[in-house]
């Protein structure tokens, strides 16, 4: 039966999720938190990157977000009235080791620990991301994640954040989506801090797996209460496109998914991988044992998923380049140094307000494709949603049909994937507030909490609304 036809829109009403099923929302760090210089917080490359003219639409920074590094009161007290069982946040490195001596600031612990047992009062799980793209500038200028060195200095920090919270966080999450951090930091340049370097984009791979790997022993070793431990990764979605579709699937799956759960879950890079870039690099950073290190057991495998790719062989000189900052694209082309390079093509819509195709079916593919090749290994829905843009009405309200319906449709195709046997263990909607949406500044809004950047006043959105009675009931609204 065809996605298009009204029997098979994946819009369900009335599924039942099972009562152990957590709902949650999530943020990041810098998205949000604003106080940029304060309490002895110092720049992350998304500082300098932000200050970039020309690198973020209408110059809009971080620097003051959401405001909520001094409203954290108010945003708890929102998740309580929406019900949010967890929440998932992250943990602004600067803010923890903010110079190159190493020093702890104190500070940055104390609104962290702040955080977590507010949450906790209220009922609500605490899940931590230790990496969502804010590296210290003093770390970048001194390599970034292109050096080792990078990795020795997040063990360090994963000790400091073990200790001072690890008694009381429900789950760990080392990194979010590696893929961006390394291809579009450091080999697209879309992102902080923006190098076009294909070699130090491949190095930055196998660093971000190695701070994983060790970050998680740290983590173990230091958290007194009884964590799960977890990483986020964003998987593409493909649809193969002309001559050689089945080729182009396979290098991208390669370089944008199995360069991470290669490592992470079986202990080895992919030997086509290692083929198809070998004119760009001989992987001479990967060292005896780090492959061991890497390969850590994880209770659970975050997944974030937005939209499909469509990819097909390109001979030329010049593909055709997508520079939207897509967290399903690797920037147009793909490495690996033969005379074809992979192009990224248009997808028919729907679209969101990314330009990013609205397509529930990858979801429910993807977890049951996840499953299959980790049959052992526990899934966790950590971002999905959508923008759109959403407005306020007269009467003070703000609906937002299409993210709701958007969020109606891949709820599920997560109880479809449950119901094929999939070990799903929840869902995150991304996001909990309108925020600062990296390159694109303020000007697209993923929240179910509208955000006015004038005010920094929060309303609460009909998606909010469906949102919250999605929990209450455990059933998808009728």
């Amino acid at each position: 039966m065809s996605p298009s036809t009204p029997a098979d829109d994946y819009r369900g009403s009335g599924l039942l999720f099972p009562p152990d099923f957590v709902f949650g929302s999530a943020t990041a760090s810098y998205q949000i938190e604003g106080a940029a210089g304060e309490d002895g917080r110092t720049p992350s490359i998304w500082d300098t990157f932000s200050r970039t003219p020309g690198r973020v639409w209408n110059g809009d920074t971080g620097d003051i977000a959401c405001d909520h590094y001094h409203r954290v009161e108010q945003d708890l007290d929102l998740m309580t009235e929406l019900g949010l069982e967890a929440y998932r946040f992250s943990i602004a490195w600067p803010r923890i080791v903010p110079t190159a001596s190493g020093e702890i600031n104190q500070k940055g612990i104390d609104f962290y620990s702040r955080l977590v047992d507010g949450l906790r009062e209220r009922g609500i799980r605490p899940v931590a991301t230790l990496y969502h793209w804010d590296l210290p500038q003093y770390l970048e200028d001194a390599g970034g994640w292109a050096a080792r060195e990078t990795t020795d200095a997040f063990e360090r920090y994963a000790e400091v954040m073990g200790r001072a919270l690890g008694d009381r966080v429900d789950t760990w999450t080392t990194l979010n989506e590696p893929w961006c951090s390394a291809y579009l930091g450091y080999g697209q340049g879309g992102h902080a801090p923006g190098r076009h370097e294909p070699a130090s984009a491949l190095a930055a791979v196998h660093h971000l797996n190695l701070a994983h790997g060790r970050a998680l022993q740290a983590l173990r070793a230091t958290s007194t209460g009884d964590p799960d431990y977890s990483v986020t990764l964003n998987f593409h979605v493909l649809r193969g496109q002309g001559d050689g579709a089945s080729e182009a699937m396979r290098r991208i799956d390669a370089l944008a998914n199995r360069s991470f759960t290669g490592p992470m879950l079986r202990g080895e890079y992919p030997a086509d991988l290692l083929a198809d870039t070998s004119s760009v690099t001989d992987w001479s950073f990967v060292r005896e044992g780090d492959l061991a290190t890497v390969h850590q057991p994880i209770d659970v495998l975050g997944v974030n998923y937005y939209s499909t790719a469509t990819v097909r062989l390109w001979d030329g000189i010049s593909p055709k380049q997508q520079n939207d900052g897509h967290k399903g694209a690797v920037g147009g082309t793909a490495w690996p140094g033969s005379d074809q390079l992979v192009e990224f093509v248009e997808q028919p819509g729907p679209y969101t307000a990314m330009g990013w195709n609205i397509a529930p079916e990858g979801l429910e593919e993807l977890l049951v494709s996840l499953s299959e090749q980790f049959p052992d290994q526990a899934l966790m829905v950590t971002e999905n949603g959508a923008a759109f843009d959403d407005h306020v009405a007269d009467d003070g309200t703000v609906p937002d049909p299409e993210r709701t319906d958007y969020l109606r449709r891949h709820f599920t195709a997560a109880h479809r994937a449950l119901q094929r046997g999939v070990d799903l263990r929840g869902y995150f909607v991304w996001s909990l507030l309108d925020n600062f949406e990296w390159g694109y500044g303020y000007a697209k809004r993923f929240g179910i909490v509208r955000v006015d950047f004038d005010t920094l006043q929060r309303t609460v959105k009909d998606s909010g609304h469906w949102y919250r009675d999605l929990i209450r009931t455990r059933a998808l609204p009728v």
